[in-house]
């Protein structure tokens, strides 16, 4: 029986030529844009949602899986794709999320665990199954999506809020522990323009707008743009640290 050849990995002139990168929340918003912008630097992408993604890049270095990351088992067939379809791994971005929007005393604790082990426990149980593939490496790079809730209290987001703000604890932690093999960064979006607002009234909409020094939403690709420096070697010094990407809207106060 003759063997099926090994896919290999783009060339190229990009950012990231010649790597391999898994992104989670893959199917839309920023991680769909992730995926696009990787791809579009040369990476092979293994890209990974709860659900079947139909309108993103169809790109023939990206392989798609299906799977909830709160899960280990999850997050062993990542692991193993990658040594199967590549026989390598260099970038990790942890980018999956669930929100669920409710003051903490009205908060189900269902919702309460779920967002924390999406958000939070999916970056622990990624960084744990590919460490060893991210050192291999020589230039292993983790990059997770926190969010300005991490660090500005928003009504009605505690879990959120929590599992954000522990993402940035996170990512110190694992640059110091697997430093300097793997570097691990994080990004902190501000109000972009994504699916979660689909069902967010145009007032609301207005306030956030208005909250901004740019005055407009961000768009997925902006994250993406920064997600992409963080993952190559132009950030090469860089680990440990976070990349705000707000719009100036964490810088802007109306009151004195």
């Amino acid at each position: 029986m003759s063997q099926q050849p090994t896919p290999t990995v783009p060339g190229g002139r990009g950012l990231l030529s010649g790597r391999v990168a898994v992104v989670t929340g893959a199917a839309s918003g920023i991680g769909a844009a992730v995926v696009d912008r990787f791809t579009a630097e040369g990476a092979a992408v293994i890209a990974v949602d709860r659900v079947p993604d139909v309108t993103g890049s169809g790109a023939a270095s990206v392989r798609r899986l299906v799977g909830d990351v709160s899960q280990a088992a999850t997050w062993e067939a990542v692991a193993d794709l990658a040594r199967a379809e590549f026989g390598r791994l260099d970038v990790l971005f942890s980018n999956a999320a669930a929100m669920v929007t409710a003051p903490a005393h009205e908060l189900d604790e269902a919702d309460w665990d779920r967002q924390l082990a999406v958000n939070l426990k999916a970056a622990y149980l990624g960084v744990r199954s590919c460490l060893g593939l991210l050192r291999a490496s020589g230039h292993g790079s983790v990059v997770l999506t926190s969010s300005v809730h991490a660090t500005h209290g928003l009504p009605g987001h505690p879990a959120y809020a929590a599992s954000k703000g522990g993402l940035l604890a996170l990512a110190r932690q694992l640059a110091v522990e697997y430093g300097p093999d793997v570097r691990v960064n994080a990004v902190v979006p501000g109000p972009i323009l994504t699916p979660v607002w689909d069902g967010i009234d145009q007032a609301a909409r207005d306030r956030s707008v208005a909250a901004t020094a740019a005055h407009r939403f961000g768009r997925p690709d902006e994250v993406a743009a920064a997600v992409a420096f963080l993952a190559s070697d132009e950030s090469s010094y860089i680990t440990g640290t976070t990349i705000t990407v707000d719009g100036g809207w964490s810088a802007k106060k109306d009151s004195a």
